[in-house]
């Protein structure tokens, strides 16, 4: 039985997060897991009281907030299994949830990432992923499969190789990230895990789904439907997964659609709705590309770390 290697990384939400690892102790139902928990710089460090609430689980603390990506990265690095399971705190599992991702990796090993259908955990019958579509580079614009939808099994059949991974929960091959390596961590937070799986797609692996295996997730949990950050962030790396993976072809038509097309559109939202202090937080992150190479570390948001 190969040793699976579940990673979570919690920002300032010990509820969920222990709502999580109740689930992963109570109902999955797979036995060969080590379980790595990040707290990734949290207002009040909850380490002790979890090590004495959950003594099978190890605790890794950062004192500043690193984000998505390198949160991820930070609890890998204490990892011993063949498969590391990355799901977010936000999630609660199923009972057959890991067993069948594991019977799937071990079934293909062409296989390098993988992800189970996702259901919204307040709508358990709805549908949020069912895998998604491959990129437009012209456009930076994907979809994904059936997500609003009730779930009565009609995106079953597609089960197997798909665009992307879901970030919310992702099995990979320790082998795999020896050659396409970590994600990248200056993303900080979304495209992070569409960019991986570039990287793992060059590395010649496949992204899969397994749709036979469920979790559910609380969407939004971190960050809310509309934030300052969440738009800083997904403008940001909307480009930047462009500018990374796109050719230089592509990557001049995609600037083209932006300009004409996002940017008004962007704008008009706003001020419909009156989120004016959206428009600095957009130019900005448009602006981080003039004064940044694609590897910058520099966020250019004023995260709270």
């Amino acid at each position: 039985m190969k040793l699976v290697s579940i990673v979570t990384v919690n920002f300032n939400q010990p509820v969920v997060t222990e709502q999580l690892l109740k689930s992963l102790i109570e109902i999955n139902t797979y036995e060969a897991i080590e379980i790595v928990v990040v707290d990734n710089g949290s207002s009040e460090n909850p380490v002790g009281s979890w090590s004495l609430l959950f003594p099978t689980v190890q605790f890794v603390r950062s004192e500043v907030n690193l984000g998505f990506a390198a949160g991820n990265n930070l609890g890998i690095e204490y990892t011993n299994g063949d498969y590391i399971f990355l799901i977010n705190n936000d999630t609660e599992v199923t009972a057959t949830l890991i067993s069948q991702l594991v019977q799937s990796m071990d079934a293909n090993p062409g296989i390098g990432i993988i992800s189970p259908k996702i259901h919204y955990y307040d709508h358990p019958l709805t549908l949020q992923y069912a895998g998604y579509s491959n990129m437009n580079y012209y456009l930076a614009r994907n979809h994904c499969i059936g997500q609003f939808d009730l779930d009565d099994g009609q995106f079953d059949a597609l089960s197997g190789v798909t665009g992307y991974a879901h970030g919310a929960a992702m099995m990979i091959r320790r082998e795999v990230i020896a050659s396409a390596g970590l994600m990248a961590e200056n993303y900080f937070l979304y495209y992070e895990e569409l960019d991986w799986c570039e990287q793992i797609k060059r590395a010649g692996y496949e992204v899969h789904t397994n749709l036979e295996a469920l979790i559910y997730h609380k969407e939004s949990v971190s960050v809310g439907k509309r934030s300052a950050l969440k738009e800083y962030f997904m403008t940001r790396n909307r480009i930047l997964f462009i500018r990374k993976n796109a050719s230089a072809f592509q990557f001049f038509c995609f600037c083209c659609y932006f300009s004409v097309a996002v940017i008004p559109r962007n704008l008009t939202l706003y001020l419909k709705n009156k989120e004016f202090s959206f428009i600095p937080v957009f130019f900005s992150a448009i602006g981080w590309h003039f004064r940044n190479q694609v590897g910058s570390e520099n966020l250019g948001y004023p995260v709270k770390r």
